[in-house]
């Protein structure tokens, strides 16, 4: 059964021996980060065997952690939460991904009844289905506590991932002049706020070389010094798992999405989205109507609402649906204290807010889920409005880099239960798998029923067209028979049935933003790969040999027999 909040689920991982608490002190400044990143790549909590869709990396994960002393913080940490193929299932309630993934196909195509029996018989699942949706209540532990004057970020133990994450002078983000940071720190004296200024561009100089010429000449800004670093250039501490929760200004409708968020002062961060993202469309609109955008940051809640966030799901399902779906019941929503949302009830800290349609800031770089740091470019300001949370409550947080890390097992996740709803988009996909080395966007291996020439390049095109998977870089085309899930058989039919003239096909298009090699921004080139076995009609096609097999009755001899041999 899905857990009701977070606290839930973390007591429950501890119980089922998922889970460790570390009660020595550690520093949210890289050493959680790099304690995580350790542990994600050891082999998994529990003696439970890997899926057969993942045999091989399926071994990894290491357990989740509960960081409970963490300086410059009186809220615990919880990170990997997420990261193993057990976890995943736990958090969703399921005991496999297949079961999930054939209710999802009736949530998002349900087979429409013809007779008048079985739309008799189809009435009670509709009233359930409409109890999916969220519901707004008057109360909730998520205001337990609420900050608002003295909201501060800082007062949370937002993590620093990578060593270069925020910095300035490097990954495209320009070193401070000094004489822009001594401007603006003359603002603060003069009653003005630095956190309210743009001070990024070009120059020599250092942030470290700056607090000693600025105390010199502006003595009345001395209290502003230890934050000009976060003020002027940004931390380097980013949110990364929190449910960021907008609303179109024209529909009404609700969005919850997963954007990197980078912290600049106690109330002033930048949030990172993606062009195609819904955030950034509702963003668009709000910046058309010359209205500011009001924004929460939600984390933690019901297990299920992390991974509806990151769900592909089609323009006429919500998240909060999804999420009451996954958690066969509605989520129940509060209104937010200062800005007009709502928010998950049972959320352990909500950071509310508004994103100024013209302010904006050098966000970045950050270390990303690729395996490299993303380069800092300019994207809008979030202003904190307040800080509520539930007593005691606990920070859930992520860690991001080169895989497997626990955004691995998200996607492995949303690989097997999207599975059906692929194939009724694409009826000619038997499986399809996203190695490991591919972090995602960089390859996805398809396989196929082969019936008529040249049907490898219109499942390219297909996919080329299907959502986020658009964004794919590399897609290989295989038979049937060679299973996905093996990189090694999937590499075999490549090297043994692809010329490379005649079976790939290269096209430009849109392109995942994080990726540093195409030569623009968001677009480049994407290659197909029919490695499936050739016949008439596909161009020039001498005769095709046949792959190697053992006979059946051979085989079964063989297997009848297996202990007498002694091996």
């Amino acid at each position: 059964m899905p857990y009701p909040d977070f606290r839930s689920f973390v007591e429950d991982l501890e119980r089922k021996g998922q889970l460790k608490c570390i009660d020595v002190e550690v520093d949210p400044i890289l050493e959680v980060a790099a304690i995580a990143d350790r542990v994600s790549k050891s082999l998994a909590a529990g003696k439970i065997a890997p899926p057969p869709t993942d045999p091989v990396h399926g071994v990894y994960g290491g357990h989740a952690m509960l960081f409970t002393d963490v300086r410059g913080s009186d809220i615990p940490i919880a990170i990997n939460t997420y990261g193993s193929y057990e976890r995943m299932r736990l958090a969703l309630g399921v005991n496999d991904f297949e079961t999930l993934a054939s209710r999802v196909q009736q949530l998002v195509k349900p087979e429409m009844p013809t007779t008048l029996l079985e739309k008799m018989k189809k009435l009670p699942q509709l009233a359930k289905l409409a109890g999916y949706g969220p519901k707004v209540v008057k109360r909730g532990m998520c205001q337990e506590v609420v900050h608002t004057d003295d909201a501060n970020l800082f007062d949370l133990p937002i993590i620093q991932c990578w060593p270069h994450d925020g910095e300035a002078g490097f990954g495209a983000k320009p070193a401070l002049s000094t004489d822009q940071a001594i401007a603006q720190t003359e603002a603060c004296g003069s009653g003005g706020s630095v956190a309210q200024a743009d001070a990024h561009g070009s120059g020599e100089g250092s942030v470290s070389n700056l607090k000693s010429q600025i105390s010199d000449s502006q003595p009345r800004c001395a209290e502003a010094l230890g934050s000009l670093d976060s003020v002027l250039d940004g931390t380097g501490r980013y949110i990364t798992l929190a449910g960021i929760y907008t609303r179109d200004p024209e529909s009404g409708e609700r969005n919850v999405g997963m954007y990197r968020v980078q912290v600049f002062d106690k109330k002033l961060a930048a949030m990172h989205w993606h062009m195609h993202h819904d955030g950034a469309r509702h963003f668009r609109k709000y910046k058309k109507r010359g209205e500011r955008m009001p924004l929460a940051i939600v984390l933690g809640g019901e297990p299920v609402l992390p991974y509806a966030a990151t769900c592909p799901l089609p323009p006429d399902v919500s998240e909060l649906l999804f999420a009451g779906f996954l958690n066969d019941g509605g989520i129940e929503l509060v209104p937010c204290k200062t800005i007009p949302l709502e928010v998950p009830c049972n959320a352990e800290i909500v950071i509310e807010g508004w994103v100024d349609i013209e302010q904006t800031l050098i966000e970045g770089p950050f270390g990303d889920h690729t395996g490299f740091y993303s380069l800092a470019d300019r994207y809008p300001a979030f202003h904190v409005s307040a800080i509520t949370h539930r007593r005691d409550p606990i920070y859930p947080t992520t860690i991001v880099g080169k895989p497997p890390m626990e955004d691995y097992y998200l996607g492995k996740a949303t690989e097997r239960i999207f599975l059906p709803l692929l194939k009724t988009i694409i009826p000619d996909i038997v499986d399809y798998s996203l190695p490991r080395f591919g972090a995602f966007h960089n390859c996805v291996f398809i396989s196929i029923r082969k019936e008529y020439p040249m049907q490898a390049r219109r499942v390219m095109s297909a996919v080329w067209g299907a959502g986020q998977m658009s964004f794919s870089k590399m897609i290989v085309i295989v038979d049937e028979h060679v299973n996905v899930h093996d990189e090694q058989d999937v590499l075999f039919h490549m090297g043994a049935n692809v010329d490379w003239r005649r079976d790939t096909m290269i096209v430009d298009g849109p392109c995942d933003i994080l990726d540093h090699a195409t030569p623009y921004y968001g677009t480049g080139a994407k290659i197909g790969i029919d490695a499936t076995r050739k016949m008439a009609g596909e161009g020039i096609v001498r005769e095709w040999p046949e792959e190697l097999d053992m006979c059946e009755a051979v085989k079964q001899l063989v297997e009848r027999r297996w202990n007498e041999y002694g091996l």
